[in-house]
């Protein structure tokens, strides 16, 4: 065994340093074709140029530190104004509200070592950052033939260096290994500058249809710049919102519709029903861009819970007024939400979101149906409440807890009427379907992208914050597109674990507080009908049925339009009773159903079930 083991390690270690030699070999090739030891007295370097994105156009500026690997990119395109950058500890974001976020979230923090570690070139200076390497590999793309490497940065995420085997360039680099995340930089237009030779045309490409697709042509580039902590430091926000009050405080009712938060707004003056989402933009729908006579320019992509990626354009408008609070030239992305709306049940205009969160500390009262917002310097936590420290990986909140003894990443997300989803990878490398024994897929949820199916099952413990909830209704997701497919967060918490809290949120000390509620103890329901409704006018559109589900029992199929429910006329009541009631009233009871069929009047007798089971796994608990 210990010899078996000796060759097995010296074998490693063989293919490690003959890995290490290629890849040198093709690094040194890089560095002779770009300038050579012309690179040796470069600490910095700056360009300007043109920036296209989204169907806009407009100028960039960009700043390296190579000895340090701080960054900065400002660019102005139309309406879409921002920047971003890595101070040389964290990378920040300023979003085109004015808002800014630190992003330290763990993989946020491997994207900007990984970042860092190119802009210092380090791969032709290893002293200013460790990388792993792999074994160069041929590959093909756009005609041209590449020697790949893939090196991995201490504490970084792996990148691929394509090295163009006709010239040595560095000509690509690949991050985001995974389908869900990657993304191509295509380097070109060669030009001599001050010995070196640099690309002055970069395509950025996150794959998704060209929508997202960034691309640069510069003007100018020089080393002949003297950088500054400033360049580089964390923005200050701008003063673009603020509460109107002296005492910098404000409150505002809300309903709650689907375990949404719907609250009254107005724009330009004109009212407006909007979603409360911690992590979500401020978004328009098309329709209500059009009544406020609000003009649209671009077109960008959306990546939501479901598989489609809709086209996102934007629009500027000339106030938001929430309650007391005050946006002036608030910006809004303009997104069809779909079917959305008669999933919903109830009409909405948009979404409020992280422009909120960011800027203001923001107490969800969900038995009082009250929404308090404070200036953060008079911001206090609600009585008795336990603190949930997070990061924040791009505009959402991550917490850590822990389910059934399993240490999970989760995204804290009040635009979601979900208890919890769990993503995909993490679905997948616990083998959850096989630990709670799902047994049937259906709709559960409809986001942006459009239905979402899951496994739904029912957890044995949930541990957020020194809290334990049991037996949660949860969604296995097992699907390979969509936010929930990413590998960098395990879980994605909705509102039907928070309404259970009074839940407040303190942007600026990364803070999440909890207060447990009146509806702290109250049993997670769970559809007891197998139906997937939609509004349909007077009527209940039937989406899709579970197979063997009481509703597939009763003879019910996707099409059908239920016009009464119990002797009752749907109209009567909001598609959210009539959920509740599927979820609630007990296993057993008999629901007439009057529902027509290629125009025609039906009836049958719909008898709830329990479609999972009522406690979680005992070997949890």
């Amino acid at each position: 065994m210990f010899v078996r083991a000796l060759s097995l390690l010296l074998l490693s270690l063989s293919s490690a340093i003959a890995a290490a030699s290629d890849a040198d070999a093709l690094l040194a090739r890089a560095r002779a074709a770009s300038g050579g030891a012309a690179w040796d007295t470069v600490t910095a370097l700056s360009g300007q140029g043109e920036m296209k994105a989204a169907g806009l156009s407009g100028s960039v500026e960009t700043r390296e530190d190579l000895r340090t690997g701080r960054s900065a990119v400002r660019y102005s395109l139309g309406l879409y104004k921002g920047a971003s950058g890595y101070d040389g500890k964290i990378a920040w974001n300023q979003d085109p509200g004015g808002e800014v976020a630190r992003l330290d979230a763990p993989q946020a923090l491997r994207e900007a070592r990984t970042a860092a570690w190119l802009s210092m070139r380090a791969y032709w200076f290893p002293q200013r950052g460790k990388a792993e390497y792999g074994q160069p590999q041929p590959r093909e793309a756009d005609g041209r033939r590449y020697q790949v490497v893939t090196a991995t940065p201490a504490g970084g995420e792996t990148a691929e260096l394509w090295f163009a085997e006709d010239n040595g360039l560095l000509e690509r680099v690949v991050t985001g290994l995974t389908a869900q995340d990657r993304v191509v930089t295509v380097l070109g237009d060669w030009r001599e500058v001050e010995g070196l030779r640099l690309p002055f045309r970069q395509v950025v490409d996150r794959g998704v249809g060209g929508a997202n697709r960034v691309e640069i042509d510069y003007a100018s580039q020089t080393t002949k710049t003297v950088v500054a902590d400033a360049d580089f430091a964390v923005p200050a926000m701008n003063d673009g919102a603020r509460i109107l009050d002296a005492a910098g405080q404000t409150r505002i009712p809300f309903r709650l519709v689907r375990d949404h938060i719907h609250v009254e707004a107005q724009i330009d003056g004109k009212p407006v029903r909007m979603l409360v989402d911690t992590g979500g933009m401020n978004i328009l729908l098309p329709a209500a861009a059009q009544r406020l006579g609000l003009s649209t320019e671009g077109k960008l992509s959306a990546r939501g819970t479901g598989e489609a990626s809709p086209d996102v354009a934007l629009t500027r408008a000339g106030s938001l007024r929430l309650g007391g609070v005050q946006f002036d030239e608030p910006l809004f992305y303009v997104i069809d939400f779909g079917r959305v709306l008669d999933v919903e049940g109830e009409d909405f205009d948009g979404v409020i979101g992280y422009e909120l969160f960011q800027r203001f500390g923001v107490t969800i009262d969900y038995v009082q149906r009250e929404l308090r917002l404070s200036r953060p310097d008079v911001f206090t936590p609600p009585a008795g409440a336990r603190a949930v420290p997070f990061t924040l990986a791009e505009r959402i909140p991550i917490v850590q807890g822990r389910i059934d003894g399993r240490d999970v990443r989760i995204a804290v997300d009040t635009g979601s009427g979900s208890a919890i989803d769990l993503h995909s990878p993490f679905v997948r490398s616990n083998a959850l379907k096989e630990h709670y024994a799902a047994n049937f897929e259906q709709i559960s949820g409809w986001g942006v992208g459009g239905p979402m199916r899951s496994w739904p099952v029912r957890l044995g413990k949930l541990e957020l914050g020194g809290f334990v909830l049991g037996d949660v209704a949860a969604s296995l997701f097992t699907g390979d597109k969509g936010a929930f497919a990413s590998p960098e967060v395990d879980a994605n918490l909705g509102g039907r674990v928070l309404g259970r809290f009074t839940v407040a949120f303190d942007y600026a000390a990364k803070r999440m507080y909890l207060a447990p509620n009146a509806n702290f103890g109250q049993p997670f329901r769970a559809d007891r009908s197998g139906l997937a409704l939609l509004r349909d006018g007077k009527a209940l559109s039937v989406y899709e049925v579970v197979a063997g589900s009481p509703a597939a029992k009763a003879g019910l199929a996707a099409g059908d339009r239920i016009v009464s429910l119990a002797g009752e006329a749907v109209a009567e009541r909001s598609l959210t009773e009539w959920r509740d009631r599927l979820a609630t009233d007990a296993a057993g009871t008999a629901i007439e159903v009057g529902y027509e069929r290629d125009g025609k009047a039906r009836t049958t007798r719909l008898v709830l079930a329990d479609l999972i089971p009522q406690k979680g796994p005992r070997a949890a608990r």
